[in-house]
């Protein structure tokens, strides 16, 4: 039997679980760093605050988490006649696909988006919008170039304004659907980690939310190192799984960016690396296999299929074997950082070569990163959870958090 066949025993219904409405944060806590911490170690549970990491993360320890900051990525255009239209942005298709690159442009843009009251939008209708740049008044205007698609063109009056202080001046903060509420000014900042730096997200790598620059000075002082990678989150964070046979389920694909030294870090790192949310675990993990498709497949492409982890490999490298031919890879380029995508699926049976520890939120019944936990955990997730609902653990993206040992 192939990996890929035993995947097919992996069924939806094992990973659901019954959350009250009560038990989802609404909004965040006064204090980041007064949120519940839940340690599971070698089958034992341990109950604290996070603002004690520091106290559980070994000296010598690597830390890796996620920099990319979130864009208010919800754009609201009303027509003459009174009807508004919400355009929400996915992801970019020109003048290029890297997001970076985009965020920076000055003259026009094009994403893929998700288009609310989009039967009110006529055939080459262009919509517009008035905004505050600097203390000066700006038009954005949106027109569609791919209704089936919904490819929306954005251009701009203002010379030389990036695309990213046009979003910031125009668009609210896409908070997740299931908080249910508009999103307030504080939502701006507290649906940011506070060593956000690359912005191209449109949902927050939550794991993140509740350091504060006191618990990073903490883990400084242990003697933790940190690292950063960037993976920009994408709406697809939360797609439903509506298979039961979870391995259909069709992942969503997100932009990752690492630079030279951070990689030379991870190759050099023999203590353990500890992923800060999902979205630092998929991404290193990632890693791992591109290295791998340099060494076996020789191909130079960072794009990580869904189920390619699980193919059927003779041998595979030790981590440091494959983040070294990635150096390798990318001095003979001279590359100071690689681009690539990720749709990989973390599920029951993945076998994990870098993350030695999860620092995570607790997540929504049936969902993909409920998998990724339940084969972090070796199957033991729903012990965790139940500890945690029985002990008013707050939940989801405003929520408490675990930190997780795969051990």
């Amino acid at each position: 039997m192939t990996k890929h066949k035993a995947l097919e025993d992996i069924k939806l219904s094992d990973y659901e679980y019954t959350l009250p409405e009560e038990k989802i944060a609404k909004f965040p806590l006064e204090n980041r760093a007064d949120s519940k911490l839940i340690q599971y170690q070698a089958g034992n549970i341990s109950h604290h605050r996070f603002f004690e990491i520091s106290d559980f993360i070994p000296s010598g320890s690597m830390m890796v988490f996620n920099n990319t900051k979130v864009i208010p990525a919800r754009l609201i255009f009303q027509r003459e006649s009174g009807a508004k239209i919400e355009i929400f942005l996915l992801k970019p298709m020109h003048p290029s696909t890297v997001i970076s690159e985009v965020m920076v442009n000055t003259t026009s843009v094009i994403w893929e988006t998700f288009i609310g009251n989009l039967k009110k939008w006529r055939e080459n209708e262009i919509l517009q919008g008035q905004i505050t740049i600097q203390g000066k008044t700006e038009i954005i205007n949106a027109r569609m170039v791919d209704r089936m698609e919904k490819q929306v063109e954005f251009t701009w009056t203002g010379n030389n304004i990036p695309f990213v202080a046009i979003v910031e001046a125009a668009g609210e903060v896409p908070i997740p659907p299931y908080l249910n509420r508009k999103a307030t000014i504080e939502d701006r900042t507290r649906y940011q980690t506070v060593y956000s730096k690359k912005e191209g997200a449109v949902a927050a790598p939550t794991a993140g939310l509740h350091f504060t620059d006191a618990v990073l000075q903490n883990l400084e002082e242990k003697g933790v190192k940190k690292e950063f990678l960037t993976l920009h989150v994408s709406a697809g964070t939360f797609q439903p799984i509506k298979e039961e046979q979870v391995s259909a389920h069709p992942m969503h694909s997100e932009q990752m960016v690492f630079d030279l030294e951070t990689i030379q870090n991870l190759a050099n790192q023999k203590e353990k690396i500890i992923a800060v949310g999902t979205t630092s675990m998929r991404s290193l993990e990632s890693l791992y296999w591109y290295g791998v498709m340099l060494m076996q497949d020789g191909k130079n492409l960072f794009d990580i299929q869904k189920l390619y982890p699980y193919s059927a490999f003779e041998t595979l490298p030790d981590r440091r074997e494959s983040f070294g031919a990635i150096l390798e890879f990318m001095k003979k380029k001279g590359l100071n950082e690689i681009t690539g995508s990720t749709e990989i699926m973390i599920m029951p049976g993945y076998d994990f070569k870098v993350c030695d520890a999860l620092v995570t939120n607790f997540h929504q019944p049936s969902s993909t990163l409920i998998l990724l936990v339940a084969a972090f955990t070796k199957g033991n997730w729903r012990k965790i959870y139940n500890e945690a609902l029985e002990n008013e653990y707050r939940f989801l993206s405003y929520g408490d958090s675990s930190l997780i040992w795969n051990e």
